[in-house]
């Protein structure tokens, strides 16, 4: 049981980090993000863009882990954007070069928290399809 709390506190904490920093971003523009305060107009619409996009992935975590069973298959998904993302900046660095501290930061979260959301994304559905033969061995025995 204690896999499936942690991929519920895991979903919902993705899911509410993802829709402040995306608001955060849609408020702030490019001021939100360090290094690029200067950057510009076109830069600061597509980080407000990005941030409404980034706040519907956390909206997507949210209601991940409010269903019952934390559907694996949603989990899964939502884990493969997060690498993909981590991924993309790592193709940054080699194409642009190394980016703000703050970034490589970020790159690691978005690197290392994939696997980890992987290794837990059926756990809920297991312990429930567990339980689930618990009881019907049970209702069987007790018939006998």
């Amino acid at each position: 049981m204690a896999k499936v709390r942690t991929l519920r506190v895991l979903a919902w904490t993705m899911g509410i980090a993802c829709v402040a920093i995306g608001f955060l971003h849609i408020l702030l523009g490019n001021a939100a993000m360090p290094g690029i305060a200067d950057a510009g107009p076109t830069v600061g619409s597509f980080g407000r863009f990005m941030g409404a996009v980034f706040a519907g992935y956390g909206v997507a975590w949210i209601q991940a882990a409010r269903r019952a069973p934390v559907p694996a298959r949603t989990v899964r998904w939502l884990a493969a954007v997060l690498l993909l993302g981590g991924l993309a900046r790592v193709l940054s660095i080699v194409v642009d070069g190394r980016p703000h501290w703050f970034q490589l930061v970020l790159m690691a979260i978005e690197l290392g928290l994939p696997p980890v959301c992987l290794w837990l994304a059926d756990a809920d559905e297991r312990a429930r399809g567990d339980e689930a033969v618990r009881r019907l061995r049970a209702s069987s025995e007790g018939r006998s």
